[in-house]
C-alpha cells in the first residue's frame, strides 16, 4: 500500500468518526420513499379531480422527485462509510472515540455493560482506585452496596441516579457517583437484552476535601461559640450578683469586678485572634510583595516579650546573624508568628528557665536557599501523640493550663496560616521532659 493510500485511509477514518450511524441513514431513506409515495398519490388525485393535464402533473412530480432524491442522495453520500474502511475498523474508530471522551473527563469514570462488567476506565479512575482491568466486574474495585444497587437498577432500564457513600479504611473518604444509561451505544458485538442499555456511564467525584472542610467549619463555629459562651456566662452571673446580694458588699464587689475584667479581657483576646485568623485566610492566595529583614523581626519580638520573660524568670538567648537576611514577606504578620512562638515557649516552658533562639541557612534543593529559625524551650515537653494536631484551631494539650495561661487555642493555627501564605513551613520536635523546639523554614529573597 502506497503512502498516498495510507493518508487517504487515515483521512477517511477521521471523517467517519464524526458521522452518524447507519440506522440514521436507513431511517432517512424510508422517509424519502414515504414522501415520494404520498406526493405521487396527491398528484394523481389532483389530475383527476381538477382535470390537470397529465404532462403538467408529471413535470411537477419530476421536479419534486429530483429535489427530494438529490437531498436524500446528498445525505446518504455524506453518511456513507468512506471507501477502504471495513465494519471492524469502523467499530474500532467509534471505540477510540468513546475512550477519548471518557479519558477527557476530569473525574474518575467507568463505562460498564448491563452486567456491571468494566469496559472502559479513564486515567483519573486508575489513579484513584488503582489499576482496573477491562472485563473485571466493577464490584472488584468498588464494594459500596449503595453504588452496586443503583447500578443494578439503572441496568434494568431505570433512570439515571446520583448516590453517595463513605469509606472508613484506610482513611475516611466520601464519594458521590452519577450513574447514567447510554441507550444509543453498544460495545462490539455484545448482545444486549431487550429493554436494557447498551452501556452505563459511572462518574465518581471525591468529596473528601469538601466534607472535611464542612466538618472543620462546623467544629470551628461550635468551638468559637463555646469559648465565647463561657466568659459571657461568667460576666452575666457576676453582674447579677453585684446588682443583687452583693449590692452593698464593697469587698465582694471589688473581687467580682476584677474577675469580670479578666473574663472580658479573655473575650477580647479571643475575638482579636478570630479576626486575625479571618484576615489571614482572606489573603491566603495573595503572595507577599515586601522585603523584610528576618533578624530584625526576631529581635523586635524578643524585645516586646522581654518583660514577660523577666516576670517569669526566664532567660532568652538569641543567636542571629549581624548582617541583614532578606526575605519576601509581610513584616507585621511575621512579627505575629515569632511573637506567638516565643510567647508559647515562655508560657509553657518557663519551668526550664531558658529559651534559645537560633538562626541558620539551609540549602533547599540545590540553588534555592532558605532560613531556619528555631525557638527551643526546656520545659515539660509535649507527648508525640499531640504534635500532629497542635496547629488545629482550638486544639489544646491541656485545656486547664491553656486557659490559666490566657491562651485562646488559635495561636499556632494563625502561625500555620501565615507561614503557608509565605511558602514557609513549621516543624515541631518534642519529647516529654526534654522541652519543645519549633522550627520555621522560610525561603530567602534573591
Amino acid at each position: 500500500m502506497s503512502l498516498e493510500d495510507n493518508v487517504d485511509k487515515s483521512k477517511s477514518h477521521e471523517s467517519f468518526a464524526s458521522m452518524l450511524n447507519r440506522r440514521t441513514v436507513y431511517r432517512k431513506s424510508i422517509d424519502v420513499r414515504l414522501v415520494l409515495g404520498v406526493a405521487a398519490f396527491i398528484f394523481l388525485v389532483l389530475s383527476f379531480a381538477y382535470n390537470i393535464p397529465t404532462w403538467a402533473a408529471f413535470s411537477s412530480f419530476a421536479v419534486l422527485f429530483i429535489l427530494i432524491i438529490g437531498g436524500g442522495m446528498k445525505t446518504r453520500t455524506t453518511l456513507r462509510p468512506p471507501s477502504g474502511v471495513s465494519r471492524k475498523e469502523a467499530d474500532e474508530i467509534v471505540d477510540k472515540g468513546m475512550k477519548s471522551a471518557v479519558n477527557a473527563l476530569p473525574h474518575p469514570c467507568f463505562v460498564v455493560d448491563y452486567r456491571g462488567t468494566t469496559q472502559y476506565v479513564n486515567h483519573a479512575a486508575r489513579k484513584l482506585f488503582g489499576n482496573v482491568t477491562a472485563g473485571d466486574p466493577l464490584s472488584f474495585r468498588i464494594r459500596a452496596p449503595s453504588l452496586l444497587e443503583a447500578l443494578d437498577r439503572v441496568s434494568n432500564a431505570g433512570p439515571a441516579e446520583i448516590i453517595d457513600w463513605s469509606e472508613k479504611v484506610p482513611t475516611e473518604q466520601w464519594f458521590e457517583a452519577h450513574i447514567a444509561p447510554l441507550w444509543s451505544v453498544s460495545h462490539g458485538n455484545m448482545a444486549v437484552p431487550r429493554g436494557r442499555p447498551g452501556l452505563i456511564l459511572v462518574t465518581i467525584r471525591d468529596l473528601t476535601d469538601t466534607k472535611r472542610l464542612e466538618r472543620m467549619r462546623a467544629d470551628f463555629v461550635a468551638n468559637a461559640s463555646h469559648e465565647l459562651r463561657t466568659p459571657l456566662a461568667s460576666l452575666t452571673g457576676f453582674i447579677e450578683t453585684i446588682m443583687g446580694p452583693a449590692r452593698d458588699d464593697a469587698t465582694a464587689r471589688e473581687k467580682f469586678l476584677q474577675i469580670m475584667l479578666d473574663q472580658a479581657e479573655r473575650m477580647r483576646r479571643l475575638i482579636d485572634d478570630l479576626l486575625s485568623l479571618s484576615r489571614i485566610e482572606m489573603r491566603a492566595h495573595v503572595q507577599p510583595s515586601h522585603i523584610a529583614d528576618l533578624p530584625t523581626i526576631i529581635r523586635h519580638s524578643v524585645d516586646a516579650l522581654m518583660p514577660v520573660a523577666e516576670e517569669l524568670g526566664v532567660t532568652i538567648n538569641i543567636e542571629l546573624p549581624e548582617r541583614p537576611q532578606e526575605i519576601l514577606g509581610e513584616r507585621d504578620e511575621l512579627v505575629q508568628v515569632f511573637n506567638n512562638l516565643i510567647e508559647n515557649a515562655l508560657k509553657y516552658g518557663s519551668s526550664g528557665k531558658r529559651i534559645d533562639i537560633h538562626m541558620d541557612n539551609q540549602d533547599m534543593s540545590g540553588a534555592n536557599e532558605a532560613f531556619k529559625v528555631t525557638v527551643k524551650d526546656y520545659g515539660p515537653g509535649i507527648d508525640p501523640e499531640h504534635l500532629p494536631r497542635l496547629t488545629e484551631r482550638f486544639y489544646r494539650v491541656d485545656v486547664a493550663t491553656s486557659r490559666q495561661m490566657k491562651g485562646t487555642g488559635l495561636g499556632l493555627a494563625i502561625v500555620k496560616h501565615i507561614l503557608t501564605r509565605h511558602k514557609a513551613k513549621l516543624e515541631i520536635d518534642s519529647q516529654p521532659g526534654e522541652g519543645a523546639a519549633f522550627t520555621v523554614t522560610i525561603p530567602r529573597h534573591k
